[in-house]
């Protein structure tokens, strides 16, 4: 049995999602999944998500979409006329704003993962058994893709750049000196459901590298003094590797859905994560020195997470965290690994 075949068979078992064998035995071959390419929020006030993404955390605006969906190189276009801005990170990825339509829709919209071949994808995909779309289409940059989503309605967006793509055309240009980070490390959201498990599992050959559960602690933390939960003991995070790179998904898992607020959904599991190329302190400081920031009106707070890591935490004016995170572990030790199940 291949290791991938192997992997995947494990780890679909060990979540209690069972396959049934030989169902899908004739399937067509994955091509190179290499990284998180965009992840796509909402905002309510385009300007201020400029001041944000822009002049805050110093990313430049290497891409406007308007609203005929056309494209042009750069940015500064009136808010009337846009229809999403690509806030550039490095030559393959940026944050992308899009003005919502209506206060209603959420704030993380989807996140995009970069293939060498989308047409292979989809066809995988489709041998699989998952909805896709009939074909790929020409996006307004130029690119080739498609969408899906997977159970618990997480939009991803399947990608392949092109020769005429305009980040293609536009590679070394819009890399803004003051830029916080030049690196996504990953794209988090929530899931609640088994089928959406085993579409990463299967069909994205996603591998976990990290777990966790409640009774997890950050170095030092003291416990909290409460009773411990009633019912099994069940996995609160999954940090998930593209098959070809070291781009990952994070999971956070829903036990309950979070209620609906007005205005879309804030300051819920959908996040943006950067690493930076500075210690915590350093990135605080960077930010809080700024003269964005003194038009800043959101919290922020840095701590070492549970996965013994610097991470900072700032939110855009709609809610959407950007999650700083360092490279290496606080104390030099890296965490344990949960073994907690992820459903009962």
């Amino acid at each position: 049995m291949p290791n991938q075949v192997r992997n995947l068979v494990s780890a679909v078992l060990f979540t209690g999602i069972l396959l049934v064998p030989g169902a899908r035995s004739q399937t067509a071959k994955r091509p190179r999944l290499v990284g998180i390419s965009q992840i796509v929020v909402r905002a309510h006030d385009l300007a201020e998500s400029r001041r944000f993404y822009g002049e805050l955390l110093g990313f430049e605006e290497a891409i406007t979409i308007r609203k005929d969906q056309t494209a042009v190189p750069g940015g500064g276009l009136p808010a009337s006329q846009v229809s999403s801005v690509f806030f550039k990170v490095n030559n393959r990825q940026y944050i992308v704003v899009m003005p919502e339509r209506s206060a209603e829709e959420g704030r993380f919209v989807r996140y995009a993962v970069e293939t060498d071949d989308a047409e292979a994808m989809r066809l995988h995909l489709k041998a699989l058994g998952y909805a896709v779309p009939g074909n790929t289409a020409r996006t307004a940059t130029g690119d080739i893709a498609f969408q899906l989503a997977d159970a618990d309605g997480n939009v991803i967006e399947v990608m392949q750049y092109t020769p005429t793509s305009l980040s293609v055309q536009g590679a070394g240009k819009y890399l803004s000196g003051d830029r916080l980070a030049q690196r996504i490390i990953h794209a988090g959201f929530g899931i609640s459901k088994p089928e959406s498990v085993k579409l990463y599992l299967e069909g994205f050959a996603v591998r976990e590298f990290w777990r966790a559960d409640s009774t997890m602690r950050a170095p030092g933390a003291v416990p909290p003094n409460q009773k411990a939960p009633a019912g099994p003991l069940l996995a609160t995070l999954s940090n998930l590797k593209l098959p070809e790179s070291d781009d990952y998904i994070e999971w956070s898992f829903l036990r309950t859905l979070p209620a609906a607020t007005p205005g879309g959904s804030r300051r819920g599991p959908g996040h943006i994560a950067l690493e930076t190329p500075y210690n915590m302190e350093k990135t605080i400081a960077a930010v809080k020195a700024r003269a964005a920031f003194k038009m800043y009106k959101q919290e922020y707070e840095s701590h070492v997470g549970i996965n013994h890591k610097w991470q900072g935490n700032f939110f855009d004016p709609d809610g959407t965290r950007t999650e700083f995170m360092e490279h290496d572990s606080a104390d030099g030790v890296p965490s344990p690994m949960s073994g907690a199940p992820y459903f009962q």
